[in-house]
């Protein structure tokens, strides 16, 4: 997590680029974007060019500003996987002579100006007719419904999105898969590997997709899910496959989060040496609902859902829209035989697996955190193994543990996923204001720091749930709750720094 370092104004990465050494200082401001369009530079290339950073070991680095530091006996080497070429003088003016003539085309034929006029007006008439027609609810809520739609069609113009949280959630293509078995490529994982997959350290940001896949994969069989089960190994590829397929790429709810929270419940398990308390029926329960707990995740949350007025939030009665939504998904997944690892177990068995996977995935939404907690403290002063109330309860919190740990890992893994979540915040803050709906604090980038983000989270839910956890399992205190509590003093410190930085900046 990080011993709370200090937080200098820059920052020196050391590079080796066409077998010269070079460095790039850059300030703690600096996007991913900025430094890549620094290494395109450094490298001679367009900054529309792919490139990628290895270190001396050959493995792959993220290219942030929290990446690693180093220093100029161990440069990051620049690689080049898809250059494109910087334009010659004559094609950038050719270039600039089309992008004009198209600007002007397309000013005079959309006719910007007139098209806000006549937006402005129409919305300035409907807020009219809402204000002088309020007696008449059926059309107060169809004004209501124009003046949505016609801010939604100015955001889309705006951002070129898709707006996946109006789908429909029954769409039949979300649960196809796009590429058949066995596609990816058998990895034999060394000793070394599957002894740190077992580990709450394992840096998740070093994996490939289809390497992901391989890891989930080990895990069904070295937990002797497989044969519990009686799960077909082809059926597995392929219900990973379509898993993976069913994840969308948002900055933090995508698979490689899926990923995250799969593998801390594998660590949990062995660290905590579960299967002596819990049923090899219980372990693949918790495993396949770490996969399926995000599934189809839109990158907005319940609270966006709820004030959007979305698909989702009508379909489920504004109850954990979201949550529910991961449960369809992932059983629509299942009811297709040939995804279907469950297919081979009886029916009394695969309704209990069914409730126990929707339970704990439905016991994944924050709104829940404190009556899922208050119930499990109270079975903490006379717990009971064979009691199936305080069993479900702790499956409920050991997900919901491994859901948000991201700051049991050392800091260099778990930073960068607070930058992810920040985006995604930022994304759905900016639509919430310009659809005129609440924002969040913690959500709002005019607010919200890194530090400020993390610090009441980790003293006031982590650090709390986690030691409850310990109790029963005082193994966790050792391994992750003193992690959390370093994580803790680490963005204190931060946050301290950053202070003193905006006072200085006053006094200069």
């Amino acid at each position: 997590m990080g011993n709370g370092g200090s937080v200098e104004s820059s920052k020196i990465i050391h590079i080796k680029v066409n077998d010269k050494h070079e460095k790039i200082v850059f300030g703690r401001n600096c996007s991913s974007r900025d430094l890549r369009e620094l290494l395109a530079h450094a490298a001679g290339v367009s900054r529309l060019s792919e490139i990628v950073l290895k270190d001396q070991s050959g493995a792959l680095v993220t290219v942030a500003p929290s990446m690693p530091n180093n220093d100029a006996q161990t440069p990051y080497n620049v690689i080049v996987e898809r250059e494109v070429p910087l334009p010659t003088g004559n094609e950038e003016g050719a270039f600039k002579n089309v992008l004009n003539h198209v600007a002007e085309q397309f000013s005079e034929a959309l006719k910007v100006d007139e098209f806000r006029t006549e937006v402005n007006k129409r919305l300035n008439t409907l807020e009219s007719r809402i204000e002088k027609d309020n007696q008449r609810g059926v059309e107060i809520e169809k004004c209501r419904k124009d003046i949505s739609d016609i801010r939604n069609q100015i955001f889309e113009a705006q951002t070129k999105i898709v707006d996946y949280n109006h789908m429909s959630s029954t769409d039949e293509h979300k649960i196809v898969m796009k590429r058949d078995i066995p596609k990816y490529p058998k990895y034999t994982l060394s000793e070394e590997t599957v002894a740190y997959l077992k580990q709450p350290t394992f840096d998740i940001w070093h994996w490939e997709p289809n390497e992901m896949l391989s890891l989930l994969e080990h895990m069904y069989h070295e937990l002797d899910i497989v044969h519990e089960f009686n799960i077909n190994p082809v059926n597995l590829k392929r219900w990973l496959l379509c898993i993976q397929e069913n994840y969308r790429n948002n900055p933090f709810h995508n698979f490689r989060h899926c990923f995250c929270v799969t593998q801390m419940m594998y660590g949990m398990i062995h660290i905590c040496e579960l299967w002596e308390t819990l049923t090899k029926e219980d372990l693949g329960i918790l495993i396949t609902a770490c996969i399926c707990h995000d599934l189809d995740h839109p990158g907005y949350n319940n609270t966006y859902q709820i004030n959007a007025r979305t698909d989702l939030a009508i379909l489920y009665n504004d109850i954990s829209p979201l949550e529910n939504h991961h449960c369809a998904v992932a059983f629509q997944i299942l009811n297709n035989p040939e995804c279907n690892i469950f297919g081979n177990v009886d029916k009394d068995t695969f309704k209990r697996i069914r409730a126990n996977i929707t339970m704990l995935i439905l016991g994944t939404d924050m709104a829940r955190h404190g009556e899922v907690m208050d119930k499990f403290k109270r079975t903490l002063t006379d717990f009971d193994y064979n009691n199936k109330e305080h069993l479900d309860l702790l499956k409920m919190v050991l997900v919901k543990c491994c859901d948000i740990s991201n700051e049991v890992r050392p800091a260099e893994v778990s930073e960068p996923w607070v930058d992810c979540l920040l985006e995604e915040y930022f994304n759905q803050s900016d639509r919430e204001k310009l659809e005129g709906l609440p924002v969040a604090p913690f959500m709002d980038r005019e607010k919200v720091t890194k530090p400020t983000a993390q610090i009441g989270f980790i003293k006031f839910v982590l650090i709390p749930m986690f030691e409850t956890v310990a109790k029963l399992f005082p193994i966790v205190d050792t391994i992750m709750v003193e992690k959390l509590r370093m994580a803790r003093d680490h963005y204190e410190e931060m946050k301290l720094m950053d202070e003193a930085l905006k006072e200085k900046a006053k006094v200069t």
